[in-house]
């Protein structure tokens, strides 16, 4: 609830944060005698912690691993709303690693032969195939040709 002084924080549009309530209660046998309640403050040690996690299950996971990075050559931007890639050339499993900052980290090779074309979009999901599109980029035009390969980093900042 807001209150009278109170900052309101304005995120853009597709950003993650992280908000915690609590409530607190203390009875004497059945009766509450006191009730508090209120927000916290998600601690940098915590959002690292989460960053963390994702890497380490994302590693040690069968499922909910978001580790697959697709490439295609849709050049349309991205939006919040997307849910795969416009025109998906080819995908691959990355290797997940936690990084410093709350940055959890997926990085995959696309070899010779794979994925070849002007790659404009990138997208990580959650499956080989299908899939939660947890997040899409698009740039300018990289070339891949038959014998080139692709080696396309994303990094996903808890904040």
């Amino acid at each position: 609830m807001t209150q009278p002084g109170d900052i309101e924080v304005v995120y853009p549009p597709g950003a993650v944060t992280l908000k915690g309530r609590w409530n607190i209660k203390v009875y004497s046998g059945d009766v509450l005698k006191q009730e508090v309640e209120g927000d916290n403050v998600v601690c940098t040690n915590g959002k690292e912690f989460l960053a963390s996690f994702l890497g380490s299950a994302a590693a040690a996971a069968a499922t909910f691993t978001c580790r697959y990075v697709a490439i295609g050559t849709d050049a349309t931007g991205e939006a919040a709303a997307n849910t795969a890639l416009g025109a998906e050339t080819a995908r691959a499993s990355g290797i997940v690693s936690y990084v410093s900052g709350a940055i959890y980290q997926v990085t995959a090779t696309f070899p010779s032969g794979t994925g070849t074309g002007a790659i404009v979009e990138y997208g990580l999901l959650s499956s080989s195939a299908a899939g939660t599109l947890l997040s899409r980029d698009t740039e300018a035009a990289v070339n891949k040709g038959a014998n080139d390969i692709l080696i396309a980093t994303v990094q996903i900042t808890v904040s």
